[in-house]
């Protein structure tokens, strides 16, 4: 897959399965993180990603257990936390050069994210996407649980568009999903709760996304636009990313200055809301007629 991409030019695999020895298995992680200092050296930005620490601790506990070390939490040795943490606060940025980011990867068992090594790297990293097999079963991609994953770097990272459009929507969500466990019991709910229940349905709807299939920040800020101004609420749960991703095309050929302006400045003004309005308006019109 790599290779048909083109990004097997730029990419190095080091890989050891559950057939090489414990050893092995082990001194992966380290070889991998050895060359990609390496790159960072030459002034390269790295990407390293270590498929699974989960697996790579188990290689551990074999090894202490043949060396007669004693187990600790949950049979793993005491030290893997420290081997870990020394492991990835080897990524970071050289104040002259490149910089290495570690994108630590972990199973967890039945979503437990109290386990030992899952809590090792939550408290080791700068935040977690805790990916939800449930969802995932329930056709919900990427099956991302907003209300576990968590950024420590926060809005930071987002530009003005996207946080002006983002707010209380993480309590919209946990709210929705506290009542979707209450309505499969086949509780009555009232008028208040219905309304948050469509709403929820709606959020989800608009974040499932296919594969390989990227938005910038420009398409999630209209997208999202659509949301917090409640321009969905009227369409049924099917239509609403058709009707997101063509307001998106939409308002990029017709309106580009507007799409344009928003690019540039990475904010979405006011004189940009109440044109979207008009547009969405414009759009809505088009849509029922189709």
């Amino acid at each position: 897959l790599l290779a048909e991409n083109g990004s097997l030019e730029y990419t190095v695999i080091v890989s050891a399965d559950a057939a090489e020895a414990a050893l092995d298995r082990y001194l992966a992680a380290y070889v991998g993180c050895t060359i990609g200092e390496d790159f960072m050296d030459q002034g390269r930005d790295v990407l390293i990603v270590y498929d699974d620490l989960s697996n790579h601790a188990i290689a551990y506990r074999e090894m202490s257990l043949l060396m007669r070390r004693s187990p600790g939490r949950e049979a793993y040795p005491g030290d893997i936390f420290y081997l870990h943490s020394r492991l990835l606060e080897r990524a970071g940025k050289l104040a002259k050069g490149g910089s290495l980011t570690a994108l630590p990867i972990v199973q967890v068992q039945s979503d437990d994210i109290t386990a030992y090594i899952p809590t090792n790297l939550i408290s080791i990293t700068d935040g977690q996407i805790f990916l939800d097999t449930k969802r995932f079963n329930n056709g919900i991609r990427p099956a991302v649980n907003v209300e576990i994953s968590v950024s420590r770097v926060g809005s930071s990272a987002q530009t003005k568009a996207i946080k002006s459009m983002t707010k209380a929507l993480k309590l919209e969500l946990a709210q929705y999903h506290e009542l979707l466990d209450f309505a499969q019991f086949g509780t009555e709910l009232d008028i208040i709760s219905q309304k948050r229940l469509a709403r929820g349905a709606i959020i989800e709807e608009l974040f499932k996304q296919e594969q390989y299939q990227t938005y910038n920040f420009v398409d999630q800020t209209l997208m999202l636009f659509l949301l917090r101004e409640n321009l969905l609420d009227k369409l049924t749960v099917k239509d609403v990313r058709k009707f997101a991703l063509q307001f998106v095309s939409y308002v990029n050929n017709v309106y580009s200055d507007v799409y344009k302006q928003i690019l540039e400045t990475e904010d979405i003004s006011p004189e940009n809301i109440e044109q979207l309005k008009v547009i969405a308006k414009e759009f809505g019109k088009l849509f029922g007629a189709n």
